[in-house]
Formats: C-alpha cells, structure tokens, sequence
C-alpha cells in the first residue's frame, strides 16, 4: 500500500514553538518555523500520474484526506475511471489547515464518504498528536478503522512518550476489544484490500 492525498493544503506545524522551547536537534526549530509558509502541494495531474502510473503494477491506495474536498476529489477520480475499488478512505484529523477533532467533524467525513462512495470502501481515521486514540475510538464505535503510529502522534498516553509503534498498537487493539470489536489479522486485512502481497513484489 501506499499513501495518496488527495490534495493541496497548507500544513502548520508552527504551534508547536509555543509549546516547547529546547529542542534536541538543530534542524526541528526552523522546521517548524517553515511550516507557516509551507504548502503541502498534491496537484490534480500528479494524483493522476501516481494513480495511472502505479495502477500495472497493482499498487493499493491509502487515500488520504484531510478535509471534505479531499473526499470530493477521490470521488472525481473514480468516476473518471482511474481510482478503482476497493477504496481504502484514510481521513485524518487535527492538523492544522485540515479538519479539526471535534466529533461533529468526524462524523460529516464519515457520513460525507457513506454518501460519495456507498459500499464500496473501507473507512479509517487518523488522529494526530494527543487526538490519535479519541478519534480511534469514536470512530471505532462509529463500525470504521483506526490507524496508530509514532508517525502521527509521539504520545502513548498524556505526558508518555511512547518508545515505538507497537505501544500504540497495543493501546488500540486494547481500546478495540474494550468496545467487543475484532481485529483484523494481518492477512484479514490484506484479503480485504485486495493486495498482491509480499510474493508479488519485487526487492
């Protein structure tokens, strides 16, 4: 699989200079800085060319979205042919020049993705920094998916730096069996995508 936006969008990160104030690496500082100045740029055409481009050799799509537009465009690119089915609808939520985390919020992209593309996807969420487990769980409860990860929140609990990927995990698959949902296995969830798998793919 592998990750798609579905569009241009300006990506601040600079909040975070009012949160802290030492930094362990000379490069955070200005880049954090850049970032209101930044546009994170996935144009029309160049969705296009990845989507066609990767389409022979049976690449699978994160479609990523950050707002309702970005639903909007998928949905553009599958009536024109080029997006095909099953959808794998990533929408995430909390970063600035995107969606907020409200509740509300969650629930639009998700009735807004019911409405846009029926039966013919699978729905999960994104949470970024200290939203990353209430977006999974309110989205959990609502039948999507969850995605967890150091590379969308640093955080395994308030205050807790997590120490690798598979604290989240572990705290999702935790909050999941809490609300008597299933876990997927891995192969469960290749089998639902429809991906090609690692025999197919070239090292």
């Amino acid at each position: 699989m592998a990750s798609l936006n579905m569009g241009s969008m300006n990506f601040g990160l600079y909040p975070m200079l009012t949160r802290y104030q030492e930094f362990q690496h000379d490069w955070e500082r200005p880049y954090l800085e850049g970032s209101e100045d930044r546009v994170f740029r996935n144009t029309f055409k160049e969705i296009r060319y990845i989507l066609e481009s990767c389409a022979d050799h049976g690449a699978r799509f994160e479609i990523e979205c950050y707002d309702t537009s970005h639903l909007y465009t998928a949905a553009h690119f599958i009536d024109r042919g080029i997006l095909k089915p099953p959808f794998f609808i990533q929408t995430v939520f909390g970063l600035l020049g995107g969606i907020g985390t409200h509740p509300d919020d969650v629930m639009h992209m998700r009735r807004t993705a019911e409405r846009l593309f029926g039966q013919d996807y699978y729905w999960s969420v994104l949470g970024a920094g200290r939203s990353q487990m209430p977006i999974a769980s309110m989205a959990a409860a609502m039948g999507g998916n969850v995605r967890v990860g150091l590379e969308d929140s640093l955080w395994d609990g308030p205050g807790q730096l997590a120490t690798g990927n598979a604290q989240q995990v572990r705290r999702a698959v935790s909050m999941l069996k809490t609300l008597n949902l299933e876990v997927a296995t891995p192969d469960e969830a290749r089998a639902m995508l429809q991906l090609k798998g690692r025999k197919a793919v070239a090292f």
